[in-house]
């Protein structure tokens, strides 16, 4: 167990909160987690009051994008106790994030121990209605002071956390790149690196611009083979299989994919992991036989895809899905991961985490 300091702030903001009408991403709960590396390892970790932090101007981070991160929730099972969905791979990918980026390693141990003190101090603000959640963000970036294209030598690491509503509240609808890229193999689009989502800005304006909810992300040679949709992993009903793209280097290793493709082969569905292109998707769709198409990611979870947009001959071409509520599969797997969630299903994988709540002392 690491030894971890804290202090709380004067009073709770908790009760100025509507846990009835929770935006996403834009309200913070009372403590974060800080730590700091220097001279070769992590030290000084320490639960303090929610609030801004200082960097120089020259800090390295904001010159040459060294940060990376996480996105994990809390959720309130049956009883109401605190619950993490499968915390321990998060802290095995903020590593792989952190190894590409030529970032130290954040030890397992302390990970672990800082989200279970955060969420244990702020358990209360869990909401408490269904596809609502709290959600976590780790991350950690470059502290020196310097100006240089190098790895910093020192770094911070902080946890905050906030109560969100659902991410998407409607089926999406989809654009096919066919100008911009997200990532390509042997950079950094598996590693949750903040420039990803950087460059992903511009285009995915465009997009809401046309019309569209989001883009879906093909290669950079063709613009021909799937990646992801938008932030998410993408998978795709064809006939009586499941398809996903394989991780090839530039795409994210979801872990919430990895749940998805786990609870598909447990109940025998076929599944495939493999290069897809958009030219399969049209012909499956004229055939009548691409019947569902979701999103998979921690802050979505399940997102249902309404249609997909490509261009032909300059102009868009739209294929409407089948209607969101007579799918099986995406209403399914959505269900299933909820319920285990909740504590209201069978958790044969080991996937839930039960937090230990203790009480803030406010002053």
């Amino acid at each position: 167990m690491n030894n971890i300091t804290i202090q709380s702030p004067q009073t709770s903001r908790l009760s100025s909160v509507d846990f009835d009408n929770l935006p996403f991403g834009e309200i913070f709960s009372d403590h974060m987690f800080v730590a700091d590396y220097r001279d070769g390892k992590w030290q000084d970790a320490r639960v303090v009051p929610f609030a801004p932090i200082t960097l120089s101007p020259s800090n390295l981070a904001l010159h040459y994008g060294q940060s990376i991160f996480e996105g994990m929730k809390a959720f309130k099972d049956k009883d109401g106790k605190p619950m993490l969905f499968r915390p321990e791979q998060h802290a095995i990918r903020i590593n792989k994030s952190a190894h590409r980026m030529s970032m130290p390693d954040i030890p397992e141990d302390l990970f672990m121990d800082a989200v279970n003190t955060l969420i244990g101090l702020d358990h209360a603000w869990i909401p408490p209605k269904r596809g609502s959640a709290l959600y976590i963000r780790p991350f950690m970036f470059a502290t020196d002071a310097v100006i240089g294209v190098r790895a910093s030598k020192t770094y911070k690491f902080i946890i905050f956390t906030g109560p969100v509503g659902p991410y998407y509240s409607k089926p999406l609808n989809l654009v096919t790149a066919d100008e911009y890229v997200r990532a390509v193999p042997g950079g950094v689009g598996e590693a949750k690196a903040a420039g990803n989502y950087a460059a992903a800005i511009y285009p995915t304006d465009l997009a809401h611009t046309a019309g569209f909810d989001q883009i879906l992300w093909t290669d950079n040679r063709d613009y021909k083979y799937i990646q992801e949709c938008g932030t998410m992993n993408v998978f795709f009903v064809i006939g009586d299989t499941v398809v996903t793209p394989n991780l090839n280097g530039a795409i994210l290793k979801g872990i919430t994919r990895d749940s998805l493709l786990t609870l598909l082969r447990a109940e025998g569905t076929k599944v495939e992991e493999r290069p897809i292109s958009i030219d399969e998707l049209i012909e499956a769709h004229k055939e009548g036989k691409l019947i569902d198409a979701f999103g998979a990611g921690t802050a979505a979870v399940v997102s249902q895809i309404q249609s997909i947009s490509y261009k032909e001959n300059g102009e868009y071409v739209k294929m409407e899905l089948p209607d969101v509520k007579s799918r099986d599969i995406s209403i399914r797997l959505k269900k299933e991961i909820n319920d285990i969630r909740a504590r209201l299903a069978a958790d044969p994988h080991g996937w839930m985490h039960e937090v230990k709540v203790s009480s803030p002392v406010m002053g």
